[in-house]
This record gives structure tokens, sequence and C-alpha cells, in this order.
């Protein structure tokens, strides 16, 4: 009996540890809000890239709580040698990616959440692969608010959703 009562300690202990553990995990993987004037960024996210990939695609929300519009224009990071703002649709059951040359507006009020499948950044000319758990830094350029430093957490590479934040009271 006092063998079973060692063993339930060692296995709780070691429960407790790993759910601690990964939880810390999901805390340090998330990336940090930013605001910027009236702008509030967060989510920010990427997929892990397999090696060789050109490409990487970005993925945050922008929250505009000002009474005036704004607009993101482009961006830039050292991770790539270009960064543009894309959007996918469908056309004839035909899903197409373009650049979207005059930015994306978001209006006093408004969030807009660039997501797969739909508006997102594009890192083009990669430099190195985007590897899971790593952080991609980031320069956000808004017609207002300026130029803003985002952080964007590596998810896995078949990600549909970025890390969510441990929230307390919600």
């Amino acid at each position: 009996m006092r063998s079973r009562t060692v063993f339930d300690t060692i296995f709780r202990s070691a429960f407790v540890v790993v759910v601690a553990f990964f939880a810390c995990g999901i805390t340090w993987s998330h990336a940090q809000d930013v605001t910027a004037g009236s702008l509030k960024i967060s989510a920010a996210w990427t997929r892990a890239t397999p090696k060789g990939a050109p490409v990487g695609g970005g993925y945050l929300t922008i929250t505009n709580n000002g009474t005036a519009p704004d607009r993101l224009i482009g961006g830039s990071s050292d991770t790539s040698s270009r960064f543009e703002i894309h959007n996918m649709t469908m056309d004839n059951g035909v899903m197409k990616m373009r650049p979207v040359d005059a930015g994306i507006e978001i209006k006093p009020g408004q969030t807009i959440e660039l997501k797969p499948g739909g508006y997102h950044v594009m890192f083009v000319g990669l430099k190195k692969p985007f590897e899971q758990g790593d952080h991609v830094k980031a320069i956000l350029k808004f017609e207002k608010a300026g130029d803003v430093p985002v952080d964007f957490a590596v998810e896995g590479i078949g990600a549909q959703t970025g890390g969510m934040p441990m929230q307390h009271g919600h």
C-alpha cells in the first residue's frame, strides 16, 4: 500500500510540472500586443516554413480605437528581402492571391483580421526558414501611426490560427 502512495505522489507531481510547463509554453509562444497611436495590433503570427520555401505569410489583428482612419501601407523585416500586403480571393472556384498596392484601410472603431484565405502580409525572399517556436520581427508601416515594430510568433506548418494569450477573468 505504501508503494502505491509514493507512486501517486510522484505521478501527481510530474503531472503538475507537465501542465505548468505546457501553460508557460503557450504564454511564451504568443506575440505581445502593440499599441501605436489609436491602433492596437494583436495576435501576430506566422507559420513555420519548409526548408527552401521562398515566402511566408503573416497574420494579425488590427483595431482602430481612434476617431480617424489609418491605413496599413507596407512593412519590412530583416528575415526577408520584401514585405508585401496580399489578399486571397475565390474567382470562379479558383483561389487567387494578389498584392494590395493601396494598402488596407482601418476605419475608426473597426477591427480587421489578416488571416489565412484573406488579407495577410507576405515575407518574400526568405533568408532562412521560419521555425516553430521562433519569433519573426517586422515593422508595419501605417499612414498615420508610422512605423510599428511587431513580433510574429511562429506556429506549426499547418496552423490555421495563432496562439492565444492566456487571459484572466475572461
